[in-house]
């Protein structure tokens, strides 16, 4: 893999001018552009080194001694290598439009670059009132939200099918939008009559600021003119035409022959002839403008108004639109070729390939000019002759240059500007135009110039196109576009096999993060505070379409959900340790380990079998959670059931059988999720194998990803498993509900599931899984039944508020009959004194007979038999008696495999003698004396009502 870095345009520019205090493109030119381009360059390489030890500090492994640069004279030449078979194809061309424009950066923005780059504003609103030619007190009534805009007026828009009115107001006559009168607010105002849009066509009207010298262009064509896209749903329903600003009004000065009046420059001040406007700064004179219309009679109102409008994608002060001459690349022949190789891609989402079509549907021509310093190089150039041509290569231009060369340090500005070459037409001394690339020219030749298409096809050819690439779903319209159109381009296919897009990263409470933000957070102190592991498994499991949330909250949940897995290593480690656990000894064959070995080494091997297919799908959330659902079962049923194994095993077989398979589980799992949690899973491995095993590899990385037989899974005895674990949730339910610890021991518990659950059939209650439930949930006997009647009892109750209204005085009738059990239920509904509930005006619970308590869910219901015997009693104060003496096993310091001797006393010891194994073996006892010696840890005090004196040492 090979890392790298965008390197060049307006992002790289901003923050280099704010480290050097410069505010305006005149300012850079004055500290001068080979020192900026230097400032730029160096920036790059200082955030690309610190880019570097964070991505190794969290993880990521690639070929850190061959990073890209996009900077670079090879990346640029495979730009205009593209640039001239675009012109040489006819989509290349110079156009004079309107453009948004951010007048601090001093440059054109292209349509990717503004979509979702937006913030709320609130800016000065005027209702401006533009007389009519011929009729005295007669007004146009028009408004914006850019009074800059109005001394570029030229005309005015209405719909031709709409209704207009004439009303009087304070003595004047006001045309505006019927639907726009009946809601602005005009005191004492009258109509006088109703028209249609296509009456007012062809009037005239005097502009807003004619007396203006620049103005003169457009005094003599002020009129009316039909535009189906004027609405009522804000403004007058008249709109003020301005082609020198916006981007439609600038459209329909070509279908309507309007002049055009630019009235800004490039830093947004209005240039000469615009009278005492010359000089200011366009967003600053709104005031000024309202003031000026309110002296000569041209004001209605002016009012504020906050809206969602556009901002420089980098800078994020708001754009202005001006009219511009910039460089495009026609998307009319290449629309259909994108769509058709995006069609072709395995998109993940799904959504995100529409997204795509529909951009590609919609998207505009390509504005790939900027009028900037640090960036690509547009390779255009002009001859005194009037020639243009394209430069396609360093190579190009060296053979072309007439003078400069000796001064070309690299192919940026502003040395390559002063590299003058001959007109392959005429050989006249031609000069490239001034401007740079779009900086999403760069990262989209990524494809082709990091793998040196231009030179080294074959080469090329071995890695193209990339497996997978994942970024941002905004990345749609700007990455993954742009490198869509380069390899069309090249290439006739779209550049990835599968694009993975994914939703934002958000503060815990739902707040953006910002890089200059209060909540801003740095790699290196995340991974201190959480580990890169615990990041890393955080976005691993999230699902791609959904947020992920940072902070306190998600962060711990994760190290919750870890310290389940370590815990379970950490027991392994420990005993391991103890009984000097050889893994290269012989296996105990899988046919030959008991029924939970085989279960788990199924279930293990199920799990490689869905995690190779999620990861086959580029889908690390499914993988992750298998993964997390599978050392919750390995820490929280195989361990807890067999832990015996461990410290007593039955015999040398069948402890070496827990050990190796706890161990092939621990084992696999670093391997599965080593691509996830490196760190960990390196941890593991080099403790687990690298020390242990001969011949192992140096790392878990070096290892081949899983795999195991398909044989190995044996589906009927994970279902078996999966029922009895089912019955044991539902039986600790039942043991809560009665209020009974778990150490002391019940009569029977009955399973009845539904004749449609998936678990019918699986339980008989006489095989090695009912001895697995009864130990499990200290029971005596294990029963399965095909029905429940005389265990539970069903409780409906009516839900008050739904049905109250609804029942009214019937309502303590259907109570009473509900309370006595005169109901049926039918499909999902009761059926009582002739009404039919839905499940939504019932409260439906369930309860056990006398002698019973239950545990339920949608398809099962086990009964718990709670008659306690004194024999049971007796048991259950052994098992009380157990749990106290390894509590003070933890309280005396004794390592878990040291033995003891136990001491006893008083009321307990009928107890201790008559459960001598039973104790003796859970405690590590080698000897349980009766009387006290008064040495060693010491306890006094009641066991369930039953007084003891206890004395542990080391045997």
């Amino acid at each position: 893999y090979q890392n790298g870095f965008d390197c060049q345009g307006l992002w790289v520019e901003v923050q280099v001018e704010r480290e050097l205090n410069l505010n305006s493109k005149r300012d850079i030119e004055s500290y001068g552009i080979d020192r900026f381009s230097d400032a730029c360059r160096a920036r790059v390489d200082r955030s690309a080194a610190a880019i570097t030890k964070q991505s190794i500090r969290l993880g990521q492994w690639m070929d850190w001694d061959h990073s890209y640069f996009t900077y670079t004279d090879n990346n640029i030449s495979h730009i205009w290598h593209v640039l001239k078979i675009c012109q040489e194809r006819g989509w290349l061309y110079k156009g004079h439009r309107s453009m948004p424009w951010c007048a601090r950066c001093g440059t054109a923005l292209s349509q990717h670059e503004m979509i979702d780059s937006y913030r709320e504003m609130t800016h000065t609103s005027i209702y401006a009132k533009l007389p009519i030619e011929g009729k005295s007190g007669e007004f146009f009534l028009v408004w914006t939200t850019t009074p800059w805009t109005l001394p570029a007026n030229v005309a005015l828009a209405v719909h031709p099918e709409l209704d207009y009115v004439r009303a009087r107001v304070n003595g004047e006559t006001l045309v505006l939008g019927k639907k726009v009168y009946e809601t602005l607010e005009l005191p004492g105002a009258s109509v006088v009559e109703t028209v249609k849009g296509r009456a007012l066509l062809g009037l005239r009207y005097r502009g807003p600021f004619d007396e203006l010298p620049a103005a003169a262009p457009a005094k003599a064509v002020h009129r009316v003119i039909s535009w189906d896209a004027v609405s009522e749903a804000e403004g007058t329903g008249i709109v003020h035409i301005a082609p020198g600003c916006g981007a439609e009004d600038f459209g329909l000065s070509k279908t309507e022959s309007l002049p055009v009046l630019v009235p800004i420059d490039d830093s947004a001040r209005f240039v000469r002839g615009y009278g005492w406007l010359e000089g200011k700064e366009a967003r600053d004179v709104a005031q000024e403008i309202a003031d000026d219309l309110n002296a000569r009679g041209f004001l209605l109102r002016a009012t504020p108004y906050t809206h969602r409008y556009p901002v420089c994608w980098r800078c994020k002060e708001e754009i202005v639109f001006r009219v511009d001459d910039e460089w495009f690349i026609s998307m009319d022949e290449l629309r259909p070729q994108l769509m058709a190789a995006a069609r072709e891609v395995s998109w993940v989402p799904a959504a995100a390939g529409a997204r795509m079509q529909n951009w590609l549907q919609n998207m505009g021509d390509w504005n790939i000019s900027r009028k900037r310093y640090w960036g690509l190089p547009l390779p255009f150039y002009t001859c005194a002759n009037g020639h243009f041509f394209v430069l396609g290569s360093e190579e190009e231009l060296r053979e072309h240059a007439i003078r400069g060369l000796e001064g070309l340090r690299d192919l940026h500005r502003p040395w390559i500007d002063a590299v003058v070459v001959g007109c392959p037409t005429c050989n006249a001394a031609s000069k490239r135009v001034k401007e740079v690339g779009d900086c999403w020219l760069d990262a989209g030749v990524v494809p082709f110039s990091t793998l040196d298409w231009l030179h080294d096809r074959a080469y090329w050819e071995q890695w193209f196109p990339a497996d997978f690439v994942v970024e941002m779903v905004e990345q749609v319209r700007l990455w993954f576009y742009s490198a869509l159109f380069f390899s069309v381009v090249l290439a006739g296919r779209a550049p990835y096999r599968t694009n993975g897009s994914h939703a934002a990263v958000l503060a815990a409470p739902g707040e953006e993060f910002h890089k200059t933000g209060a909540n801003m957070l740095e790699l290196g102190e995340a991974c201190e505070e959480v580990g890169a592991d615990v990041i890393r498994w955080l976005y691993a499991r999230q699902n791609p379409q959904e947020n992920v949330y940072w902070g306190a909250a998600p962060t711990d949940d994760i190290k919750r959900r870890l310290l389940t897995l370590w815990n379970t290593y950490s027991f392994f480690i420990t005993y391991a340790n103890l009984d000097a656990f050889d893994p290269n000894a012989s296996e105990v064959p899988a046919k030959e380990r008991p029924l939970i070995d085989r279960w788990l080494l199924s279930a293990l091997a199920r799990l490689v079998r869905d995690c190779r297919e999620a990861l086959d799908r580029y889908d690390s959330a499914t993988a992750a959670h298998k993964m997390e659902a599978f050392w919750e079962d390995l820490s929280t049923w195989y361990v807890r059931r067999n832990r015996r194994r461990f410290w007593q095993a039955a015999s040398a077989t069948d402890s070496a059988a827990a050990y190796q398979t706890l161990y092939e589980a621990l084992t696999t799992l670093a391997r599965l999720f080593a691509p996830m949690m490196p760190f960990l899973a390196e941890a593991m491995y080099q403790n687990l194998v690298r020390n242990v095993r001969r011949g192992a590899e140096a790392s878990v990385h070096h290892t081949s990803y899983p795999d195991v037989p398909a044989d190995r899974i044996d589906e009927a005895l994970e279902r078996r498993m999966r029922a009895a674990m089912r019955v044991v949730a539902l039986g600790r339910a039942a043991r809560s509900a009665a209020g009974v610890k778990t150490r002391t021991p019940l009569p029977k518990l009955i399973a009845v599931f539904d004749a449609g659950d998936r678990d019918h059939g699986a339980l008989d209650g006489q095989d090695e899984l009912a001895a697995v439930i009864c130990d499990e949930l200290n029971v005596k006997a294990f029963e399965v039944r095909d029905r429940a009647e005389g265990l539970v009892k069903e409780i409906v109750k009516p839900e008050l508020k739904a049905l109250g209204p609804r029942l009214g005085k019937d309502l303590p009738r259907v109570r009473a009959a509900l309370h006595a059990g005169r109901y049926t239920s039918v499909d999902g509904g009761i059926e009582v004194e002739g009404f039919t509930l839905s499940p939504e005006e019932v409260l439906v619970s369930h309860e056990g007979t006398p002698g019973h308590t239950v545990g339920k869910d949608a398809g099962a219901v086990v009964a718990l038999e709670t008659t306690l015997t004194a024999d049971l009693e007796a048991e259950g104060l052994a098992r009380e008696l157990v749990r106290r003496v390894n509590d003070l096993r933890k309280e005396a310091g004794f390592e878990i495999a040291d033995r003891i001797v136990l001491r006893y006393a008083g009321p307990i010891a009928p107890t201790i003698e008559r459960f001598s194994d039973l104790v003796g073996s859970e405690t590590l006892a080698t000897s349980l004396r009766p009387g006290l010696t008064g040495r060693g840890h010491k306890w006094s005090g009641e066991l369930n009502g039953v007084s003891a004196e206890l004395e542990l040492e080391k045997a």
